[in-house]
């Protein structure tokens, strides 16, 4: 019969209900590595400070060598009445060698056990996480660089505003995504401390060398107050919160994705491998990966907004609602990670209707504002200028046609200001060009964008070769 290994203080198990209504395994079970890491280190530290002999020491650490060997080939047979992924751990290596294994628990709990477990798992998915970041945002820089000169509508409250580069509008996520990378080198560091050694809140008896196992683990510094080391779940609320802002920003580019791929827009025709048809509908191509995209968002926010509400009022130190602290980090991990690759898939693949894009980039009177510029420029105050060109568009919209179809006598009968280079301001190519402020869409610009977006990837790339995991 499986007894629990703090059974001592009980006369009788929990119920079979009980027991599977409060064990964490079949969440945390992945983290087996990151715990078998941590035992190791402890074991080795024991013995550095005279608590356990270098016998003992060894024993410890082939046996947990050989657990986890039994881990990765699938050969280790879960328990559900193990409750974690800590005793599952502790049992087999007990089974194996005997007392040693039964000394490895010396100066620790599962609560800080638990926690540094976490924070190694936070930072490997972070690490992760950074890498489909980098991916996708070499995809966009490629993609903007071969879009040679494709111009396309920008859009405010969805209404034609200005014509811009595709270049450009990609970008735009590009820099989403540097920002969405800063978020996790955040969330990294606030992982990259040590909890071990607080033991079950209040640290421990044992001369335990709490540098010497966050060196060993790979970790930048240790956690300073035993409290706040075993009940801290800060650096998961910041995983969670990059993986809701970067979904957040994953959706809006699907968002679009879904519009361009549509009759009504045809601005771009997504890879079969990256559509769905319908089960009715034979002439069907749909968009459903952008959609899912999109649709998982709301998922990933609701893990935010969970772990959230359960940190809300929790007294200091470890309370058992802690345990819920990581099904939804891994859920928020785990779809950020798809949702990135499938994002990054779509975007290299899709074929870009650049004369549909021009199409409507020459709709919708887009050439106002440039018009009104020019008779500001002219020394007509600009509300003025306004109210001159937006007469002329009801004009066009009352004659069905774009404000470059007007004749010039109609320019000139509203406002003297009008010359005839105001033909410059009606080309789309000229629109374009024109904006040649930093950040703006004209091609050199642009170009100018593309350099600094690069650099920052090759920054961005440097950062995550010096965060690597310790073997």
């Amino acid at each position: 019969m499986v007894m629990a290994l703090w059974s001592g203080r009980f006369e009788h198990d929990a119920s079979a209900f009980a027991q599977e209504f409060g064990a964490s395994l079949p969440v945390d079970r992945r983290m087996y590595r990151q715990d078998i890491a941590g035992s190791r280190a402890h074991a080795a530290m024991l013995a550095q400070q005279g608590i356990l002999s270098c016998e003992d020491a060894r024993a410890l650490d082939e046996g947990l060598a050989r657990v986890r060997e039994r881990m990765e080939s699938g050969e280790f047979a879960f328990d559900i009445r193990d409750e974690d992924v800590h005793m599952a751990v502790e049992r087999a290596l007990i089974e194996d060698i005997g007392d040693a294994g039964a000394r490895l628990h010396t100066g620790r709990s599962r609560n800080d056990q638990v926690a540094t477990d976490a924070r190694m798992y936070a930072k490997e998915c972070c690490r992760a996480l950074m890498e489909g970041n980098l991916s996708l945002r070499r995809a966009l820089v490629e993609r903007a660089r071969s879009s040679d000169g494709c111009i396309l509508p920008g859009y405010t409250h969805l209404q034609h505003a200005q014509p811009v580069l595709f270049a450009h509008h990609l970008l735009a996520y590009a820099w989403m995504l540097a920002r969405d990378f800063r978020r996790l080198q955040a969330a990294y560091d606030a992982a990259d401390a040590c909890p071990l050694g607080a033991a079950a809140l209040a640290g421990t008896t044992y001369p335990l060398d709490r540098q010497a196992t966050a060196q060993a683990l790979g970790f930048a510094r240790v956690v300073q107050n035993s409290l706040d080391a075993v009940s801290d779940r800060d650096f998961l609320l910041d995983l969670e919160y990059a993986c809701a802002v970067c979904m957040v920003h994953l959706s809006r580019l699907c968002e679009e994705i879904v519009l361009w791929a549509s009759s009504e827009f045809g601005f771009i025709v997504l890879a079969d491998e990256f559509s769905t048809g319908s089960s009715i509908m034979p002439q069907k191509k749909n968009p459903d990966f952008a959609e899912l995209v999109r649709g998982k968002t709301g998922r990933v926010v609701g893990d935010l907004t969970a772990l959230l509400v359960t940190l809300k009022a929790l007294p200091l130190a470890y309370n058992k609602d802690l345990q819920e602290d990581k099904e939804g980090a891994f859920d928020a991990v785990d779809t950020l990670q798809g949702a990135l690759q499938c994002v990054e898939g779509m975007v290299a693949t899709m074929e870009v209707n650049d004369r549909a894009m021009r199409a409507q980039a020459e709709k919708g009177h887009m050439a106002a504002t440039d018009v009104a510029d020019y008779l500001a420029k002219r020394g007509l105050p600009f509300r003025e200028a306004h109210a001159v060109v937006g007469r002329l568009v009801l004009q066009c919209e009352k004659r069905g046609c774009e404000l470059s179809e007007l004749p010039f006598e109609e320019f000139k009968a509203a406002s003297s200001l009008f010359e005839e280079d105001v033909a410059s301001c009606l080309s789309v190519e000229g629109i374009v060009a024109a904006r040649t402020t930093e950040g703006g869409t004209a091609p050199c610009a642009v170009e100018a964008q593309l350099a600094n977006v690069e650099e920052g990837i090759s920054c961005d790339e440097a950062f995550l070769c010096s965060v690597e995991a310790p073997e």
